[in-house]
């Protein structure tokens, strides 16, 4: 993705609430299970709550029992980015969205076929579309 959104912090605190900002810009954590989409059903899109960037479709969603919204893979090739993060001890695979750069969650590798993969993502961070 080549159109990167760069706001101030001033900006990103007027645009999203309190809880949006820890999670999209201080890579806070929601506590697990209390997210609004972790039990969402529902067919249609996930988009970046920071700035409106498609990331997730409900076709990718499973439940991973972690008590966050789990995918198994972005809704394309460039949704996404992963960085290393050696915060808390460990080692871990950081998620952020590739247009604002807002953490969105984890990546590990322990999730179903057919990639294996489990990206572990805050509700906080998310904005659902459900399908017209």
């Amino acid at each position: 993705m080549t159109d990167k959104l760069n706001l101030t912090d001033e900006q990103w605190r007027e645009k999203l609430s309190p809880e949006q900002y820890h999670v999209l810009r201080e890579a806070g954590t929601e506590r697990a299970f209390t997210g609004k989409y972790e039990k969402n059903k529902a067919e249609g899109m996930y988009y970046c709550a920071g700035c409106g960037a498609p990331l997730f479709s409900s076709e990718s969603k499973y439940n991973s029992g972690s008590g966050w919204p789990s995918y198994t893979a972005p809704v394309g090739e460039g949704a996404v980015d992963e960085h290393c993060d050696v915060s808390h001890g460990m080692i871990r695979t950081e998620v952020t969205c590739a247009k604002c750069d807002g953490h969105l969650g984890h990546l590990f590798p322990d999730g179903p076929a057919p990639t294996g993969l489990r990206y572990c993502i805050n509700s906080a961070s998310l904005d659902f579309k459900p399908e017209e």
